[in-house]
């Protein structure tokens, strides 16, 4: 079996008979939805039309929240259905970040993901889901892809479909008759600060780094006019931001010493290195777990693991790094000489540790900016950088301007997609990235390094612009819609 839904939108009415039947079955808390209807209007009166679009789950044949939760709480089933057990989820967001289709949302009452499931627990039995039952016109269609006999499949070689985002290769199940590329493209008629019966809150506090990001309002353009408010916006807030930030300390703090006194002739970095490392280190811990809706079960990313998660394999990353540098500093404290072999591996594991989330960010595929394959080389280097900062300020002199060009290339450089491309103009409009980045971060500290040769107060500058791009980076791509 492979069960998938198709909506056939020449025969929607937009009653939202589905969503209040969704919500009804799964006692779905208010402000969160399983699935809604979207309105979506065109033209200038009186030559106007408006459509409705479903939106839920689409039970992906390559699902990315599959692939990045870390403990298995998001499973395919036998049936194709993508089903999730609450028990194992540790509310980390990473599969709201993976979704392309903003389908998942943490449960209020739970504290725990949660999305369409195709109600499994009715399709086990041989029923149909409640959205279908309910439905006045039979618009959605429910069946298994795999039965040529089934209405689905007829349908769907009947007529011509279309699924959400093709291009994200997740191969969706979820087809459309008929569907509009103004409701089926988000930045086609991106949210409103107004929809035709309420207002959408959300807008006023999702972040200060909000802008307008919808096209210009020309006579006849689509607009959308009903909706549910981009409820997963924002999912990962500060904490993830300065989880960066710390992390690139922890591991520059390692790697810079390390490689100086190992060009000198040493066995490795000294016992001040060696303890602001595991700080920073305990620090990005600690924003970790903080982050998460369930820290009790934190270890559960290291017991319960899904390997194909970079959430697990970073975890195992750091949890080695800061082995090894607990080692280190051991022998330190005790007047033991440093294998160098122990060094050599330790740097592997501080530039892992720095260069992880480039592979974590790109598993995001909700997130186009994240996909930049500029990620990798800007985390090492803002780790260099970081690093720098503390135990080499001269270093800034050429690492600076190195993560300049990163930093444009980000912002400035080509974009493959749309959404990738309004992310970053909300960088470049924050005025956190012309004063906190650009100048602060970069053209300040040089100045003071090339005039003066001050070298701490060029450190700490060079930090707070690091930690104003982190932010900016995390959250600007967060800002475009999804649905």
């Amino acid at each position: 079996m492979n069960y998938a839904f198709l909506i056939d939108n020449r025969r929607c009415i937009g009653c939202h008979a589905c969503s209040v039947a969704c919500k009804a079955e799964h006692e779905v808390p208010l402000g969160v939805a399983r699935t809604w209807v979207k309105y979506v209007e065109k033209g200038e009166f009186p030559e106007t039309r408006r459509t409705f679009q479903v939106t839920r789950c689409n039970h992906c044949d390559d699902a990315p929240c599959i692939e990045i939760c870390p403990t298995t709480a998001l499973f395919r089933r036998h049936d194709g259905i993508v089903d999730f057990d609450g028990g194992r989820c540790i509310g980390c967001k990473a599969c709201m970040q993976g979704c392309p289709y903003d389908a998942l949302y943490i449960d209020p009452r739970t504290e725990t993901a949660a999305k369409c499931n195709f109600c499994a627990h009715k399709v086990e039995v041989g029923l149909e889901p409640p959205c279908v039952t309910v439905c006045p016109t039979q618009a959605i269609v429910a069946g298994d892809l795999d039965d040529p006999a089934s209405r689905l499949v007829q349908l769907v070689g009947r007529h011509p479909v279309q699924v959400r985002k093709p291009e994200k290769g997740t191969r969706p199940k979820v087809f459309y008759v008929d569907g509009d590329a103004a409701s089926l493209v988000p930045s086609a008629a991106p949210p409103a600060s107004e929809y035709m019966w309420s207002q959408a809150p959300g807008l006023a506090r999702a972040s200060s780094l909000r802008s307008d990001d919808a096209p210009e309002l020309v006579k006849g353009a689509p607009r959308r006019t009903y909706g549910v408010r981009e409820q997963h916006r924002n999912s990962w807030g500060w904490k993830v931001s300065a989880y960066l930030w710390t992390k690139s300390l922890a591991a520059g703090c390692f790697l810079v010493p390390a490689i100086v006194t190992l060009a000198a002739g040493s066995s490795g970095p000294g016992a001040a290195a060696l303890a602001a490392a595991l700080l920073f280190l305990a620090a990005t811990g600690i924003l970790l777990v903080w982050d998460l809706r369930q820290p009790r079960r934190f270890l559960w990313t290291l017991t319960r693991p899904q390997w194909r998660s970079w959430l697990t394999r970073g975890s195992y990353i750091i949890a080695a790094y800061g082995a090894l540098l607990g080692l280190q500093l051991l022998l330190r404290l005790g007047g033991r000489p440093v294998p160098r072999g122990l060094t050599l591996l330790t740097v592997l594991l501080a530039a892992s540790t720095a260069l992880y989330t480039a592979f974590l960010f790109g598993q995001a595929k909700g997130r186009d900016l994240w996909q930049s394959p500029l990620l990798g080389p800007h985390l090492i280097v803002q780790a260099m950088a970081a690093g720098s900062s503390l135990f080499a300020p001269g270093w800034l002199l050429w690492l600076l301007p190195l993560n300049g060009l990163l930093v444009a290339g980000e912002a400035w450089g080509h974009h493959a997609t749309e959404d990738a491309r309004r992310a970053a103009r909300l960088i470049q409009e924050d005025v956190r990235f012309s004063t906190g980045v650009l100048v602060v971060g970069h053209l300040l500290p040089l100045t003071l390094l090339w005039a003066t040769g001050e070298a701490w107060p060029a450190g700490a500058l060079a930090l707070a612009g690091l930690f104003a791009w982190e932010h900016l980076y995390v959250q600007a791509p967060q800002q475009v819609p999804l649905a």
